[in-house]
């Protein structure tokens, strides 16, 4: 197998496995741990080597992952790559049990600007962090994951909304609550002593004696799929943005060896972006800036100096899928910026500074991409249309750190099942590992 099939398996794998913020987390740390990265936890004093490897959580759903160089990163700056572990979805309310028409559902909140159509008539599951008292009365976190179709949300027939093609609107608080089972006689379950079962079930906690909070999400179960006669494409769900994650912790990998090089690298994924970013765990919270802190005091005392010298000399590159020519829409995009999937990386520009890209931060993208072979493209939006925007910009603005913002080219984004390019994957993974190799 090809190092380029080898790496589109091990997407396939991770994207199931991956249905949520948290679960995300834990994958990706797995995968560092196994390449030697080590696992620091914020409230520990930092003991940072030279040709060091190392990686920190926070909230369990954000991470941020680092190869420290042998020389002083004041000098060379650091090469950061930034992509988010949230995608839109249904999250499960504080109270969700309901009880209607004999049938037992749940309460949900749509997190995101999620594409609501899709997620009629699939079957779903629901994931999450848990968490419990137990025995002792003290509390403690899980993650679960019930796998199996458990819910659906069936859509109402044609027979009784006949314009139901020419013109629909969603009501997210009466028509989206899944529904989990019949009621069976006077029986009513309630979410929490499902939870509990499945925590005893999967996560071996037989002394959990109840559930107190949780965080919990719907997910399609339908696995990811390599789609088209060439099998060109791949199909998933959260492409937007588990796949620059995994791309970039695997880049970051490949391009920082344990023995370490000369350079710094960092691989940042960070929560809530879908929401804005403003979280202790998201791009606008303080994580990155206090990673960076202990990094500028890790070969010398610590000094403002060193650390705005540091950051002035470093550079970010911003990962977030961009809007691939959709064509039967392809009047959606600027005719001379349309993205096509599987021609390469994106540069996402905007005058209004929705992203981060400067002409000098595109221009060594670019170089980058050309240092091996890749293919590059430039988005625009239509100037008539509104813009989306990134944590590029976010993390730009509060450490004051040049950014470019790129990404691969989709379709259906923000759509429970989402489309991408997989030559794309390739193509993106071999610039940011030689943008950590060097």
């Amino acid at each position: 197998m090809s190092d380029e099939h080898a790496l589109l398996a091990e997407l396939l794998d991770f994207l199931p496995r991956s249905p949520t913020p948290f679960h995300a987390a834990s994958n990706l740390v797995d995968l560092l741990k196994a390449a030697g990265f080590v696992v620091l936890t914020e409230a520990d004093e930092w003991q940072l080597q030279r040709g060091g490897r190392y990686v920190v959580t926070r909230n369990d759903s954000s991470l941020i992952a680092f190869a420290l160089g042998h020389d002083d990163p004041v000098t060379d700056g650091i090469h950061l790559a930034g992509a988010h572990t949230d995608s839109p979805c249904l999250k499960v309310k504080p109270n969700p049990d309901l009880l209607r028409s004999g049938y037992f559902q749940l309460g949900v909140e749509v997190y995101g600007g999620a594409l609501l159509n899709p997620w009629f008539d699939r079957d779903l599951s629901l994931a999450g962090r848990v968490t419990f008292v137990d025995a002792k009365g003290e509390l403690a976190n899980t993650l679960i994951d019930f796998k199996k179709p458990i819910a659906t949300i069936p859509s109402l027939a044609i027979h009784l909304d006949r314009d139901v093609n020419s013109s629909r609107s969603i009501n997210a608080q009466t028509q989206l609550p899944p529904v989990l089972m019949c009621q069976a006689g006077n029986t009513v379950p309630t979410f929490r002593a499902l939870l509990l079962e499945e925590v005893h079930a999967q996560a071996g906690n037989e002394n959990a004696r109840e559930v107190l909070d949780y965080e919990i999400s719907c997910y399609d179960t339908q696995p990811p799929a390599l789609v088209g006669l060439a099998q060109e494409f791949i199909s998933s769900a959260r492409l937007d943005n588990l796949l620059s994650c995994f791309i970039g912790v695997k880049a970051l990998i490949a391009g920082s060896p344990r023995e370490g090089g000369k350079r710094s690298s960092m691989m940042i994924c960070t929560d809530h972006e879908e929401v804005g970013s403003a979280s202790t765990s998201g791009a606008q919270g303080t994580f990155l800036q206090a990673v960076l802190r202990r990094i500028a005091g890790a070969h010398a005392s610590f000094s403002e100096e060193r650390y705005v010298r540091m950051v002035d000399r470093s550079l970010l590159i911003s990962c977030d899928n961009a809007h691939g020519v959709h064509p039967n829409f392809s009047d959606r995009h600027d005719g001379n910026h349309g993205p096509l999937l599987n021609q390469g990386p994106v540069i996402k520009i905007n005058a209004n500074q929705r992203y981060a890209t400067n002409s000098e931060t595109a221009a060594q993208f670019r170089q980058l991409c050309r240092q091996v072979d890749a293919p590059v493209q430039s988005f625009v939006v239509r100037s008539d249309m509104a813009c989306g925007s990134t944590i590029g910009p976010i993390v730009a603005t509060e450490i004051g750190v040049k950014a470019v913002d790129v990404g691969i080219p989709q379709w259906a984004m923000h759509s429970i099942r989402e489309t991408a390019g997989t030559r794309d994957c390739w193509y993106l993974f071999r610039a940011l590992q030689q943008f950590f190799t060097h």
